[in-house]
């Protein structure tokens, strides 16, 4: 294992290379040019052989990862934003035809106005389209979850895409020290890609045929049986990753949460922010914790049953704004998740840093005082609370 400076664009690049994908079919955009632009380096230096397909639009980015990965090939992308929602078209055709393609997002604000900066507006609207969405913390997470995701995603009973979220400059374009598996044992670890079935030109089939009332509902019902399985195949994959790098993962990791009567759940990079700060807390006698959700899609609602069953308030931080609706995503997810539990903590929701606004550790540390204040005297105050806005 070497330790290599890298920011979170490289490091999924980096993990794309030691994963010898077939192909490579992206567009470039701000803030995740990097990882395709590098990639394209390793091609042009002959340091992978790797199909390099330049194409006119995220569209047609997806679309070649399409037919490449239903003939057989591991294969890779990366977008961000607009791009991503380019893509959208094709993000439910590369899940209803179980293509195990893993993609780099680099979570950035969507128009209009304008905004090159991270949230996750982009993914958080493709939340629906079938794809595993795992959001990481920092760029040892990007790399470690980018060569977890082809495991995960070409296994036998899930076949499904992967998104690997990472939020737009706060991780993408920050450098930091990232334990680096060796060539081989990445190698081993992935071995050659062993398709159930793929294209032959020698022996022509019809694939994405019209499907009416007859069939369709029966093909969105195994869509849903392949994403009963990602849990298990993920701790499978999990557990065999840290036998190889010493890097335990889940569906969720925890902070404080053995005694927390007040708590934060959230996703991406914020994590570590509010980790520090509950930290702080905890050493003044406060009994706080942090949930931070690495695999999103499947929702892991057994394991955030588990570990909010004695909790009194819980704040749900969205980096989104779901418009019209009660809550965020994220947040609309936990409800959903305990509605049936008989002792369900008091929650409100955090809707925070849209178009990349920083969330500093004081604006964090008032989040945590007001679901103590929550779990003290079982009232919320807002159930909805827009952190750091200008009212």
């Amino acid at each position: 294992m070497t330790v290599m400076g890298m920011t979170g664009d490289e490091a999924v690049a980096h993990a794309a290379k030691q994963s010898k994908v077939d192909i490579v079919a992206a567009y470039p955009i701000t803030p995740q040019t990097i990882i395709v632009e590098r990639f394209s380096k390793y091609v042009a230096d002959g340091e992978v052989h790797t199909g390099y397909v330049c194409v006119e639009s995220e569209h047609s980015a997806l679309s070649a990862c399409i037919g490449s990965s239903l003939a057989g090939a591991r294969v890779f992308t990366a977008t961000s934003s607009q791009g991503l929602a380019l893509m959208h078209e094709m993000m439910y055709i590369a899940s209803g035809l179980r293509c195990p393609i893993v993609m780099g997002v680099a979570n950035r604000a969507l128009s209009a106005p304008i905004n090159i900066h991270g949230d996750h507006s982009d993914m958080m609207g493709s939340r629906d389209s079938g794809w595993i969405q795992i959001y990481v913390e920092n760029a040892q997470e990007a790399y470690d979850w980018t060569v977890q995701g082809f495991k995960i995603a070409e296994d036998k009973d899930v076949q499904l895409p992967v998104s690997v979220n990472l939020d737009g400059f706060i991780i993408t374009h920050c450098m930091e020290g990232v334990d680096v598996l060796d060539d081989g044992v990445v190698s081993k670890f992935l071995q050659t890609r062993k398709p159930l079935f793929k294209l032959d030109p020698k022996k022509p089939v019809t694939v994405g045929a019209l499907c009416f009332t007859d069939y369709y509902f029966e093909f969105k019902r195994q869509q849903v049986e392949a994403f009963s399985h990602v849990q298990d195949v993920l701790d499978r994959v999990a557990k065999e990753f840290k036998g190889i790098s010493g890097r335990s993962y889940s569906a969720i990791e925890i902070y404080g949460m053995e005694d927390a009567e007040a708590a934060v759940l959230c996703l991406g990079s914020t994590a570590g922010t509010a980790r520090e700060v509950a930290r702080r807390l905890r050493a003044q006698g406060k009994k706080v914790g942090v949930v931070k959700i690495w695999l999103y899609r499947p929702f892991p609602v057994d394991e955030v049953k588990a570990v909010l069953k004695n909790v009194k308030a819980l704040a749900v931080f969205d980096r989104a704004i779901s418009l019209g609706a009660q809550h965020g995503a994220v947040c609309s997810d936990v409800v959903s998740a305990l509605h049936t539990v008989d002792k369900s903590p008091r929650i409100f929701n955090i809707i925070f840093g849209l178009g990349g606004r920083d969330v500093k550790p004081s604006d964090i540390e008032y989040v945590f005082n007001e679901a103590l204040e929550t779990a003290k005297t079982g009232v919320v105050k807002q159930e909805t609370s827009f952190l750091g806005v200008r009212e």
